[in-house]
């Protein structure tokens, strides 16, 4: 078939590989520390380590959208002005992180005591905010190679970082010296070491000397701010039902549920792989005939990949009390609805990609992500209070059936219309 002999089949290949192999160290990873830390510990983790992804997310306040669709537009055409971007995408990240520390280091007690009810999260939330820091400036980096589309590069960062965070838990496992502390630690500490890798790979004097990138600032936030509207929106609902499990039942089903989400961790890391390579190349497609040709394409390898895991969920049910072992029993039903929500997000991807970077309309996804919020909160609250974690997931996976459904229908519409490039 033709579709294995474009350039976009031979790049997601190098990308999902990539991600196959960083959801399987990735999966090691959790399935070591769960085992090791019980379902009580692993639920604190969980909270921590939710928490800090969050904050995150918020944090970017949608830079690494701006910097993968203006630094792909300007790198063939402007190179200076790519650079430009790169430096005010950076420094942005640096002030928020500086902002994040300042308060939540200092909130942590707060935080820990008075909304989770905990004050054993007193030491991992404070972790948190340092964490904070090591994603940004490693999402900064991988958005980075996305927008120079190295692929390769950006896979082989992504497996030393995760094979090295392996060693050093299993390092620490062997001196029986594993807690929730220290493993947190683990987490943080290899983002950082990403970031600083990726420096020797980008033209890193270049981007550091050009000059009067603030005012830049302007077209990067004017595209920005819809962008971290929905993205802010659609992190808080994205972790929201963790965060109603750790108010309405106990951290060991936390922790069950905690487990539960890290099976299913693979399809996002997919999401994010076939999106390294899709983003730039709808940021750069003229007219709807060149958006369309390659929509089809990419659409139809995303459908294999989904059927190739529906046909996987027997065997990983069978695997879940295997490998995480009998504490975990209970998060195979929870894992079926998670793993059926996630491919639903994953069959969407073209679509989002489209809409985002094509038609250049994230502010699309500001109604979706507020519609979304209302499903887990609202929902969610009802759902979780009847059936526990089993409530949770069936949530997630009618929120995820949204997220597809609407822009979808507004796609349709707009193409119907003309389907003029943004």
């Amino acid at each position: 078939m033709d579709i294995f002999k474009t350039a976009t089949f031979k790049q997601s290949s190098i990308t999902v590989t990539g991600t196959i192999i960083n959801g399987v160290l990735g999966a090691l990873f959790y399935i070591v520390l769960a085992r090791l830390l019980g379902p009580s510990d692993f639920g604190l983790v969980t909270i921590s380590l939710t928490t800090l992804v969050l904050i995150a997310d918020v944090a970017d306040i949608g830079t690494n959208t701006g910097l993968i669709r203006f630094v792909s537009a300007n790198l063939l055409v402007d190179k200076e002005r790519a650079f430009k971007f790169l430096k005010l995408s950076l420094e942005i990240k640096l002030i928020a992180w500086g902002v994040v520390f300042l308060t939540f280091f200092f909130l942590s007690p707060f935080v820990a005591t008075q909304i989770f009810h905990n004050f054993q999260l007193i030491l991992p939330l404070k972790l948190v905010s340092i964490g904070v820091g090591g994603a940004l400036l490693f999402t900064f980096a991988t958005s980075a190679l996305q927008a120079y589309q190295k692929y390769f590069l950006w896979s082989i960062i992504n497996i030393i970082s995760n094979s090295l965070r392996l060693i050093l838990l299993l390092v620490l496992a062997s001196y029986f010296m594993l807690n929730v502390s220290n493993s947190l630690m683990i987490y943080i500490i290899l983002p950082f070491f990403g970031f600083f890798i990726t420096l020797f790979i980008l033209p890193t004097r270049k981007i550091l000397q050009s000059k009067d990138e603030f005012k830049l600032s302007r077209e990067l936030f004017k595209y920005n701010i819809p962008v971290a509207t929905f993205s802010i929106i659609a992190a808080f609902s994205a972790r929201l039902d963790t965060y109603l499990n750790a108010a309405l039942l106990s951290v060991r089903e936390v922790g069950i549920y905690g487990a539960a989400n890290q099976v299913v961790a693979v399809i996002p890391q997919l999401v994010s792989a076939l999106g390294l390579v899709a983003s730039p190349k709808f940021a750069s497609f003229q007219n709807k005939q060149q958006m369309l040709t390659y929509f089809k394409k990419f659409q139809l390898l995303v459908s294999g990949i989904c059927l190739l895991g529906i046909l996987a969920i027997p065997i990983v049910v069978f695997l879940i009390p295997q490998v995480y072992g009998l504490p975990y029993q209970d998060a195979v039903t929870p894992f079926i609805f998670l793993f059926l929500a996630q491919l639903v997000f994953l069959f969407s991807i073209p679509v989002h990609q489209s809409i985002i970077f094509y038609f250049a309309r994230p502010d699309v996804f500001i109604w979706v992500a507020i519609v979304h919020l209302s499903i887990i909160g609202g929902l969610g609250y009802l759902l979780i209070s009847s059936y526990g974690v089993v409530g949770a997931s069936i949530t997630v996976l009618i929120g995820t059936t949204f997220n597809f459904l609407y822009p979808l229908i507004w796609m349709l519409i707009r193409l119907k219309k003309g389907g003029d490039h943004g």
